[in-house]
């Protein structure tokens, strides 16, 4: 049986939040949610976060308490998200504006009790 939690819009770049996808990816949801708080980096709370929606939202699915050490993260991706709402200005030289965008992403992990991963 499978599951996911989808994390929308968030203010962080898809690459950032790969670094931590990619330890995680594999790894049962125990011990993913023991790593990421040791994790240096911004997105791993997010992570974190959307990692334990996912496992709350299989044991709703299941119908039961699951044991977290035999659920597996089976996919965990970041996809690029709008660019277009988030444009900014910097001043430049001799009185310019110097344009830039903050990047954004949407957040995908998938849970199962079966193990298996990309």
């Amino acid at each position: 049986m499978e599951a996911f939690a989808i994390a929308k819009f968030q203010r962080h770049g898809s690459r950032k939040v790969g670094l931590v996808l990619d330890q995680i990816r594999g790894k049962n949801v125990k011990k993913a949610e023991e790593m990421l708080p040791f994790i240096e980096k911004r997105t791993a709370e997010l992570v974190y976060k959307t990692v334990h929606s996912a496992a709350a939202n299989l044991e709703v699915k299941s119908g039961k308490k699951l044991d977290l050490s035999k659920v597996y993260i089976k996919e965990a991706y970041a996809n690029i998200g709008p660019m277009s709402n988030l444009r900014r200005i910097q001043p430049g030289p001799q009185g310019r504006a110097m344009p830039y965008k903050k990047s954004m992403c949407h957040l995908t992990v998938v849970v199962s009790d079966e193990k298996g991963g990309r």
